[in-house]
């Protein structure tokens, strides 16, 4: 078998990076070699390869559904914002500076992302991806792509890299998939084909419909007045799945957070429950930090803005961020810089992860990131932070509280620090906990010994479960995601689109893109 295809949607978070987790662990369980490919990503959620390359988290987690080791191929360029008009470019995994909007899309007013991406941008990045994309193609026996958006977002379609343009520079067929739950799916279905062009209309070879409540037999009618008004047929109908939303790229999404929210909360080992409030900050990145806390029996996580939801606490985190003093700013403007000061006099647990450990320093000196100079932070940790315009990207393995630990790590900032108990690679002054590690909290022994530490501080009789593993619970869920392809969709009929491209004879549907 040697083929591919590309997961399209008729908006963001229509659930394209789920369906194609679920699309590869599908074919990986029935022994086909199959990698994920996004070209270009949009995401504060980031993840380090163990070559040391940056990628979106959810090319990450597609990779593991796919059972490969992710790499930089699987997502050549990733765009991390930085505020609404601008994002850092980071191409094969490495950054290579800030570009504006407008700039990267081909217009004026945008300053150069750094050498080699200069004028006709667009162009290099195509043959980028496109590379990559055959290199892929060569190592593994389909690949599953996903798009960005909508593939009918007709003001970027000239210098579309991830949607149409990576479809027909590889001969794809595109499956569009809609979101029922959001309403107007069939409008959406066809709207999207019916913008565009000629070309384009020819590789998309149907529809995938999810998050679908009820009973299929009253949707069927409209699949078929669909395949009669566009001749092309629906190839599954996915039903809505509490807990979904694994490495959400975008929103304030956390993937086990959402299980225990919207189910049975597990109940406790002990007699208490342990609260956790997250600092909603301002850019915050890899949010997922905080999923395996969530996948505790007995641990309730929210994210809080406002000074008075730290009241009730008993583990304050202040997570990652791609604005450190932006998001200092905004803790001391929210009163909750003052709050998190008192907990700590008050030996109440706080967790500082990356941007959030910077921010619980004493000083900071950044002329890259905000360029705002000198800047004080809260004092609560004895760490001075300096950002270079180096990045580390790093994958450490330690020990912390007797137990081995493993993280990643993705920062400018480089910090200094003197004086604390060693903590990982940070410190700790009380119950102000500090480090850059993100994913720390998924090493399972590590983490039941710091929550056990937080209960003590916190003098709640909570207990960890001795038996969570965060591992398996997110193999359960790549798994789900497999069977709602397997039991859902017509496999036989993907497997055919995946091999063989899309039909030929796909009729036209009026007006196509404008000229």
């Amino acid at each position: 078998m040697r083929g591919g295809l590309l997961v399209a949607g008729t908006t963001s978070d229509a659930g394209k990076s789920v369906i194609t987790a679920g699309i590869c662990r599908w074919l990986a369980r029935k022994g086909v070699s199959v990698a994920p490919f996004k070209a270009q990503n949009m995401s504060l959620n980031s993840f380090v390869t163990r070559e040391g390359a940056e990628i979106g988290r959810a090319q990450a987690m597609q990779a593991q559904a796919a059972r490969v080791e992710p790499s930089a191929l699987m997502n050549p360029v990733l765009l991390k914002p930085g505020s609404d008009r601008s994002s850092q470019v980071v191409l094969m995994g490495k950054p290579v500076g800030e570009m504006s909007a407008r700039g990267f899309f081909g217009g004026s007013g945008g300053s150069s992302p750094g050498k080699g991406l200069h004028g006709g941008r667009q162009e290099q990045l195509l043959s980028t991806v496109v590379g990559c994309l055959e290199e892929l193609r060569g190592s593994y026996d389909a690949v599953i792509c996903e798009g960005a958006g909508s593939p009918a977002e007709i003001n970027l379609r000239r210098t579309d890299i991830v949607n149409m343009g990576i479809a027909r520079a590889a001969r794809f067929p595109v499956l569009v998939v809609g979101d029922i739950d959001r309403g107007g799916v069939f409008a959406s279905f066809f709207g999207t084909t019916a913008l565009l062009s000629a070309e384009d209309q020819e590789l998309v070879a149907g529809y995938l419909v999810n998050k679908f409540r009820g009973d299929v037999s009253l949707l069927e009618p409209g699949l078929d007045m669909l395949k009669d008004l566009t001749g092309r047929r629906t190839f599954g109908v996915l039903p809505f799945q509490h807990g979904l939303g694994i490495d959400e790229e975008d929103g304030l999404r956390v993937s086990l957070r959402g299980a225990v929210r919207e189910s049975v909360v597990a109940p406790p080992v002990g007699e208490d429950v342990l609260r956790v409030a997250v600092c909603a900050v301002p850019l915050m990145s890899n949010f997922t930090d905080v999923d395996a806390l969530a996948a505790e029996p007995g641990v309730v996580v929210r994210f809080v803005d406002r000074a008075e939801e730290l009241v009730d606490a008993d583990l304050v985190v202040v997570p990652g961020t791609r604005g450190t003093v932006r998001a200092l700013e905004w803790l001391r403007e929210r009163g909750l810089a003052d709050a998190i000061a008192r907990r700590a006099a008050e030996g109440r647990p706080v967790l500082g992860i990356c941007g959030g450990f910077q921010v619980l320093g004493e000083h900071i000196e950044d002329e890259v990131e905000s360029r705002e100079g000198a800047v004080d932070g809260l004092g609560l940790l004895p760490v001075r932070v300096r950002f270079e315009r180096e990045k580390t990207l790093a994958r450490p393995v330690g020990e912390a509280l007797g137990e081995p630990v493993e993280g990643y790590e993705i920062h400018h900032g480089v910090a200094e620090v003197l004086g604390g108990e060693p903590f990982l690679d940070g410190c700790r002054v009380g119950e102000v906990w500090g480090t850059h590690w993100h994913g720390s909290l998924e090493s399972d022994a590590f983490r039941r010994r710091f929550l056990a530490e937080v209960a003590r501080a916190a003098g709640r009789r909570f207990v960890p479960a001795p038996d969570t593993s965060f591992g398996a619970l997110r193999e359960e869920q790549l798994d789900l995601l497999g069977d709602l392809i397997e039991h859902h969709a017509d496999t036989d009929a993907l497997l055919r689109l995946i091999e063989t491209g899309a039909p030929s004879g796909l009729p036209f549907i009026a007006p196509g893109a404008p000229s």
